[in-house]
Parts: C-alpha cells; sequence; structure tokens
C-alpha cells in the first residue's frame, strides 16, 4: 500500500474536479484534525456563504475583487485572503483562470483573536 501523499499539486486537484459546474468547482486534497483543504475554481459566479470555520485563501492564478462583509479589494496570483468563521465573503468579477487552495481550520465559530488590542 501507497503511504498518503504529502505534497497536493492544482493539477491533480483540477483533475479530480473535472467538468463540475458552480460551486462543486472545489475538490479537497487534504483532511487533517480540524485542517481541511482544498482546490476552488470557480466559473461564472461564486455563490458561496460564511463558513463554520476560519478560512484563508491563497490565490493561484487570476484576478478580480473579493469581497468581505460589504467591503471590496483586488486580488491577484501570490495573494493570501483571510475569511473568518461566520463574515459573507465571494469572490466577485473575476478572470476565468481564477483558482485558489482554500484552507479551513479551527472549531466551528472560529478561534479567538489573539492580537494584542490597542496596537
Amino acid at each position: 500500500m501507497n503511504p498518503p501523499p504529502f505534497i497536493f499539486t492544482p493539477g491533480t486537484a483540477l483533475a479530480a474536479i473535472g467538468d463540475r459546474t458552480g460551486l462543486d468547482r472545489f475538490e479537497y486534497v487534504i483532511r487533517h484534525g480540524s485542517m481541511k483543504a482544498g482546490l476552488y475554481a470557480p466559473q461564472d459566479r461564486d455563490m458561496q456563504g460564511p463558513h463554520r470555520q476560519d478560512e484563508l485563501y491563497a490565490v493561484l492564478s487570476g484576478t478580480g475583487l473579493f469581497e468581505k462583509a460589504g467591503r471590496r479589494a483586488p486580488f491577484g496570483p501570490g495573494d493570501l485572503i483571510f475569511v473568518e468563521a461566520g463574515a459573507e465573503h465571494r469572490f466577485v468579477e473575476f478572470s476565468t483562470d481564477f483558482t485558489c487552495w482554500a484552507l479551513f481550520w479551527g472549531p466551528a465559530g472560529g478561534e479567538p483573536d489573539h492580537q494584542p488590542t490597542g496596537s
């Protein structure tokens, strides 16, 4: 039996996504404890809603705008986007080649913010 992989490529995940459409253009590549990671490659529209866990998106290709809690910001390859659990968010006006890793972790409701206050 082969050991499970520990390096995951966008190509492998995209091959698993195949001809899926809409929100189904997502494929988990790893689950470990509370952490889950997958490739997201939406087409046309991103109709996702808030998630129960904190999340990071690592943009691999494409450009567009990211909307979170009513604010929009441009994104591109190499950008890392943080979304706390429960926050409304989605990708808007994105290019046809848009692809990103999506990583979820922690308890339902998200982790407490450990940043010092007042700084």
